[in-house]
């Protein structure tokens, strides 16, 4: 094993820490440096900013590593373009050049740095607790560049996914709305228009198409560390966005057994939708089993006719659908969907012959769209599982 050396974040990159730039700053125009806030994604993009009014040391260029210093502390990216730093974020310039072995080296090392994390209303991280941060580093450069190579293959397979999946995405709503907005699914030009519809479609209250319910009470007590998989608004969320669940829920296989074999649970081609909060992201239920917590989820009980699942599905999904769910929700502060209001959300119901041909011409889509999502959540636990072992020279490259 080549030699590895130990040293301080300081040692190894120059720390840049954001300020937002005054207000004269905005530049409307578009012209000068994209404006970067620390937040989860790093994707808000916000006016830019004049080059010559903006102070020189907030500046990060292409392939700095950025990261999160405000909560939630420790996301890592790496920047595409130069770009102005605001609150919330820094950037780290690798002395050697290498982003991408940084920016591993900080992912393994986030753990540290967060154990000295700071701060009253949001968690926070400041300079010198990056810099003082210790770290192994090997001594060649060249085995630096072996495993980030190693690591980023992984990282370049999940994202060829993504890309996959979100052209699936694309090509399933835009057949939706091909059939089912402008109207023109296979057949279409020998079918009559009666009263705006084509002939046997109808508008019904959604109650007339499914069953729709709650789960049962789940308490604290009856929470378990590991079990059957409880979902809430947040797990619904990062399904729908296609993410890896973070801090699951459990209940008790017996407690789960008991309600499910009394109440019932849901099952594949069932739909939940949030309904508090974050109203309206839908899951199409898949071959997994867990529970859903009451308040936060609504039941729709569409499995036992999976073409009007998956046309229900779309159907929510789109802007048609998010429109009359949201006219549909009550408070103010706080957003909530009741059932009984639910079940009188109208909505265009096709001919069922209609519906069996999306459902045929949709569901190879959807599998291929699921396997990948599978793929690369496996693809994330093994680099994540490689990941310290290279870190720390355990595992020679």
């Amino acid at each position: 094993m080549g030699e590895w050396v130990e040293k301080r974040i300081s040692e190894i990159a120059l720390v840049t820490m954001g300020q937002s730039p005054t207000s004269d700053s905005y530049n409307e125009n578009g012209d000068g440096l994209p404006f970067l806030q620390g937040n989860r994604t790093f994707g808000a993009k916000y006016p830019t900013f004049d080059t010559f009014t903006t102070a020189p040391n907030k500046i990060a260029d292409a392939n700095d590593v950025i990261m999160s210093v405000r909560a939630p502390v420790g996301d890592l990216n790496i920047t595409p373009v130069k770009m102005c730093l605001g609150r919330g974020v820094c950037s780290l310039k690798p002395q050697n050049g290498n982003s991408q072995f940084l920016f591993y080296l900080m992912k393994c090392h986030v753990p540290i740095m967060l154990s000295r994390s700071n701060g009253t209303v949001y968690d926070s991280i400041n300079r010198t607790d990056i810099e003082k941060t210790k770290v192994l580093v090997p001594a060649n450069n060249s085995t630096q560049t072996r495993i980030a190579d190693i690591l980023s293959a992984y990282d370049d397979a999940i994202e060829n996914n993504n890309r996959r999946i979100a052209l699936l995405e694309k090509a399933a709503r835009e057949l939706y709305r091909e059939w089912f907005v402008r109207i023109r699914f296979p057949g279409h030009e020998s079918v009559r228009i009666v009263n705006g519809l084509p002939e046997g479609w109808e508008v019904v209250p959604l109650e007339c198409v499914v069953n729709i319910t709650s789960s049962k009470r789940s308490y604290e007590s009856e929470r378990v560390d590991f079990g059957t998989p409880l979902y809430r608004s947040k797990e619904i969320i990062q399904i729908y966005s296609g993410e890896e669940i973070t801090d699951p829920l459990f209940i008790s296989e017996e407690w789960f057994a008991m309600i499910r074999d009394k109440f019932g649970a849901p099952k594949e081609n069932d739909i939940l939708i949030t309904s508090r909060g974050t109203i309206g992201v839908p899951f199409l239920v898949d071959k997994r089993i867990f529970y859903f917590s009451d308040g936060n989820l609504t039941w729709l009980q569409s499995s036992e006719r999976p073409e009007m699942a998956l046309y229900l599905y779309f159907w929510i999904d789109s802007p048609m659908g998010q429109g009359a769910i949201s006219s549909s929700t009550i408070g103010t502060s706080q957003k909530a969907l009741p059932i009984e209001t639910l079940k009188k959300v109208k909505l265009v119901k096709p001919v069922d012959n209609v519906l069996s041909l999306f459902h045929r011409n949709m569901m190879s889509c959807i599998e291929l769209k699921r396997n990948l999502r599978k793929q690369s959540q496996n693809l994330d636990r093994q680099r994540d599982l490689l990941l310290p072992r290279l870190m720390s020279g355990k595992l020679e490259v």
